[in-house]
């Protein structure tokens, strides 16, 4: 129903943020490693989930789409909730999801507050053949960001900056935000070279 947000980030807590868009606030509940990610920028963009239960609605925020993904295969899986779903992701980096569940470790999947043995060789089961849909995800968008990332750095090189410190200081930027352009992304790389 939503699909993504676009707003004035109003506030931010390592569980949640509020966004508000077109006069409204927005209450986003949100994974640590979302929440490591979201810049204090004024403006906010992230990918949304809603969770519609008997008595409630709620709204779910993500950084990028491979995360929103793996939330929702998670949630698919049965006595997995969006808590613990967002508990996971909370834990866990994305790649490390995807891992654990491309080579079967229950240790891992187990290891998350809230999953017990069944549960982690249910998550197994029913995502390990899923899973391998989430790496297209992150493959696009990684090659996206690669073009931006070459095109920086190239015109930084041309600017006369060492390769090696404009990479780290492009790298940095691009972990608080993947979305930036590359025009944007040499504007941010200039101000902290």
């Amino acid at each position: 129903m939503i699909t993504h947000i676009k707003g004035k980030l109003i506030e931010k807590n390592p569980t949640y943020v509020v966004v508000e868009t077109a006069g409204l606030g927005y209450l986003l509940h949100i994974s640590l490693n979302t929440y490591s990610k979201i810049s204090d920028d004024e403006l906010v963009f992230l990918y949304t989930h809603l969770s519609v239960k008997e008595d409630s609605h709620t709204l779910f925020g993500f950084v990028d789409k491979i995360e929103r993904e793996i939330f929702r295969l998670l949630i698919s899986v049965s006595g997995v909730g969006p808590s613990i779903a967002r508990t996971m992701l909370s834990s866990m980096t994305t790649d490390e999801i995807q891992q654990a569940i491309a080579s079967e470790n229950v240790g891992v999947i187990k290891s998350v507050k809230g999953i017990g043995v069944k549960t982690a060789q249910r998550v197994l089961i029913d995502l390990k053949d899923k899973i391998l849909k989430t790496y297209n995800i992150d493959e696009v968008s990684a090659s996206v960001n690669n073009t931006n990332k070459n095109e920086a750095l190239s015109a930084l090189e041309v600017l006369g900056f060492v390769k090696k410190q404009a990479e780290k200081v492009i790298d940095k930027i691009l972990l608080e935000d993947n979305t930036l352009s590359v025009e944007a992304l040499i504007k941010k790389a200039l101000k902290n070279l």
